[in-house]
């Protein structure tokens, strides 16, 4: 039997979803963005669930769009109103980690680009190549890549299409942990049990903020911070949170 294009698990109230198409490089298809979408969609409903994250099986991330059934039908691994693999347009709300060995090229690193954070094998490589196909990184690729590293090695990146080291892009802050091969899903899930740890409705708004504030001025951003903080501080979790400092326990979140 042909096995899922993603796999989902579940433990720690950490969800980890595998792009399973290792004999394509997990190049998406819109069986697999369908998948995704719906996998995200119980990240971001499961109160049990604090934070995603996104790997790759066989070796490698994601070589981006499968090529192959787009120049036979046409067909791009991307949904109305959430983008390319379903994520890249309509990001979630919890925390998402990118888990990276191998290839994270063209979509597969605007994926990438599209997660909170990143951990990745020293000998993975990172890419948009599109411009060599006549294609353009449309994912989200040419806008937020020079938001994540220095602006002219970004347009180096975008114009020539040629990869980037991992050992370069971790010099320029895009990744967060630089691990040994086969290596980076343990790592990741280390980072996301230190997350999760942390109250719920915290991290969430952290994110949120981070998130929205580059759109607001400056006259109303705290106003508008304002908005998102102000229930967490209202909620039970915070109150929880204080008493078991000075219980000297850990915390028993509820996300309310």
């Amino acid at each position: 039997m042909e096995q899922s294009p993603l796999i989902v698990e579940v433990e720690d109230h950490i969800m980890t979803m595998t792009l399973n198409r290792p004999n394509a490089r997990n190049a998406a298809n819109i069986e697999l963005a369908t998948l995704m979408a719906e996998a995200i969609d119980r990240l971001e409903s499961d109160n049990d669930l604090r934070v995603g994250i996104l790997t790759g099986a066989g070796g490698n991330f994601c070589a981006g769009m499968d090529l192959k059934r787009f120049a036979t039908d046409g067909s791009r691994p991307s949904l109305p109103g959430r983008g390319f693999c379903g994520i890249t347009e309509k990001q979630p709300g919890k925390v998402l980690i990118a888990a990276i060995e191998g290839y994270a090229l063209a979509g597969g690193f605007e994926l990438a680009l599209a997660c909170d954070l990143i951990v990745a094998s020293n000998q993975s490589r990172f890419g948009l190549p599109e411009v060599k196909r006549g294609l353009v990184a449309a994912a989200g690729g040419v806008m937020r890549l020079p938001r994540r590293i220095p602006y002219h090695i970004a347009m180096e990146c975008i114009l020539t299409g040629d990869m980037l080291e991992a050992e370069t892009a971790h010099s320029y802050g895009l990744i967060n942990r630089l691990v040994a091969p086969g290596e980076a899903l343990n790592t990741a899930k280390e980072l996301a049990k230190a997350i999760s740890r942390n109250g719920p409705l915290a991290v969430a708004a952290s994110k949120k903020v981070v998130m929205s504030s580059p759109e607001w001025a400056p006259s109303e951003m705290f106003a508008r911070q304002s908005e998102i903080i102000s229930p967490v501080f209202d909620s039970a979790d915070a109150k929880e949170g204080a008493l078991a400092f000075t219980e000297k326990r850990e915390p028993n979140w509820k996300g309310v």
